[in-house]
């Protein structure tokens, strides 16, 4: 039976559609943002949408060696259009090169909880997150190693992150710091780090946030590492941020909820002026 949307849900998911066709054009491999034009394609029961959005999710899942993705995927086609001649012919060819790809391995989890930071807080009175992965060292090679900064101006402008009580702010992030400094332009900083970790940028100042959704995070995790989880598809979540290796922030909001996170690059601006409004 097919649901009924009300205007402003029918409105939501043009939106949507209209801001991750822009995204998916530009980084065709982005197949997170290909499952949410999915899903939104899949409410408004636009089949022919549905089962093209489908077909670029299985050939991103190809381009990067995911073939058993790529195959549920296709058969998932099948199941809607059983003598689609595209999907038979794509599954050949995996079929025939399946022995020339390598199937992506699985990112570790982080091994350091919130629960085990707060058992830290407690018994010391402060952590640092220096035992922890906020992504310092992947950024660090990023930057300094791929000569965009120096040595000197990433110290300068990195700050660790303290255990210490409740942040009454929100942190200023890595490349809002760079930009406020004069190191490294707020754009450049956010190219460079799409390119390298294959993040779609969003421009929040053009999404429909949900506060509400945001408020069901815990506000220190949020203010901490700068993070905004800003909308809910189907069974995830999306969220924004300005670090995408940090996987302590990453492990915080994942103990929050049962979905799957989904990350998108942001201004760091409009996340702290956004997560002020949120949390105050």
């Amino acid at each position: 039976m097919v649901s009924t949307l009300s205007q402003g849900e029918e409105a939501q998911l043009m939106q949507t559609i209209e801001m991750f066709e822009v995204i998916t054009q530009s980084q065709p491999h982005d197949y997170q943002s290909l499952e949410i034009l999915k899903e939104a394609y899949t409410k408004l029961n636009r089949e022919k949408d549905l089962i093209a959005t489908s077909k670029r999710i299985a050939q991103a899942y190809v381009q990067m060696g995911q073939l058993s993705s790529a195959i549920l995927e296709y058969e998932t086609i099948l199941q809607r259009s059983p003598d689609d001649p595209d999907v038979r012919a794509a599954l050949g060819q995996i079929e025939s090169k399946a022995t020339t790809f390598a199937v992506q391995p699985v990112l570790a989890e982080p091994i350091t909880s919130a629960k085990t930071v707060e058992k830290l807080v407690k018994a010391n009175g402060r952590a640092t997150v220096a035992n922890l992965d906020d992504g310092r060292q992947t950024m660090h090679k990023i930057f300094v190693e791929g000569k965009v900064i120096s040595g000197g101006d990433f110290d300068l402008c990195w700050a660790a992150a303290e255990y210490n009580g409740t942040p009454e702010t929100v942190i200023d992030p890595f490349i809002q710091i760079l930009n406020d400094k004069g190191v490294l332009l707020l754009d450049k900083a956010l190219h460079v780090l799409s390119t390298k970790s294959r993040t779609a940028y969003l421009p929040l100042e053009k999404y429909d946030i949900d506060m509400e959704l945001a408020r069901k995070f815990p506000a220190d995790t949020c203010r901490r590492w700068c993070v905004l989880p800003f909308d809910r598809m189907s069974k995830s979540i999306m969220v924004a941020t300005a670090n995408p290796f940090n996987q302590q922030a990453a492990k915080e909001l994942s103990g929050a909820t049962p979905q799957r996170l989904l990350w998108y690059l942001a201004s760091p601006a409009e996340m702290i002026k956004i997560l002020r409004k949120t949390f105050r």
